[in-house]
């Protein structure tokens, strides 16, 4: 049974790291792509939509547009957000260098975990307070240092979260041996703040 289950979840873990690692390499597309953040998102999201109903159409899924009828406004809205977010990335990209803006990138999950309580209600733990204030700190740590700045599911679900981090490594990474970039100490440690912290707050 475990063998079969490994074997079973081989291929997602796979194509999970190998879309980490190009995601990882966004930013060094997107210094060389002369248009605007906000035509950038576009283009991205309509080439998204294209390849997605090109799967449906070849998997022969139908879109379940009866079933969702009803969440619409809130994919839309979330489309709108998701949109956002995209040029934000790609405009920090342009202003900072790629492993700084894509550490920055990761604290999202740790925003997610402050605005619970209040949006949802929803009670904050000690550990999480810890790590909310940890991957913070993390944060500053990176945006003070200042220096190198202004150059431009078949896996379980905590599976997923460690594979994630393969995204933030290669950019780091590709920022550092390719572009050249540097990244002070206090900017590393800074950036394992960030990652460490949010990834012990997403584990049970």
């Amino acid at each position: 049974m475990h063998t079969r289950h490994s074997k079973n979840s081989r291929h997602p873990r796979v194509m999970l790291i190998f879309s980490m690692a190009v995601f990882g390499t966004l930013g060094v597309f997107t210094r060389n792509i002369q248009v605007s953040s906000g035509e950038l998102a576009l283009y991205r999201a309509i080439l998204a939509a294209g390849l997605i109903l090109v799967y449906l159409l070849v998997t022969r899924q139908p879109v379940p547009f009866s079933s969702i009828k009803k969440e619409i406004p809130l994919l839309l809205a979330s489309g709108v957000a998701m949109g956002i977010n995209w040029i934000l990335l790609f405009e920090a990209y342009r202003y900072t260098t790629i492993s700084v803006a894509t550490l920055s990138y990761y604290f999202a999950p740790v925003i997610v975990t402050a605005v619970c309580p209040f949006l949802f209600h929803e009670r904050l733990t000690k550990k999480q307070l810890f790590c909310f204030i940890m991957s913070t700190l993390g944060l500053f740590m990176i945006i003070g240092a200042g220096y190198g700045a202004g150059e431009g599911k078949d896996l379980p679900g905590q599976e997923t979260a460690i594979l994630s981090y393969i995204d933030p490594l290669t950019a780091a990474l590709v920022s550092v041996t390719l572009l050249g970039e540097r990244m002070t100490p206090l900017q590393v440690m800074g950036g394992a703040f960030i990652l460490g912290f949010t990834l012990w707050n997403e584990k049970e």
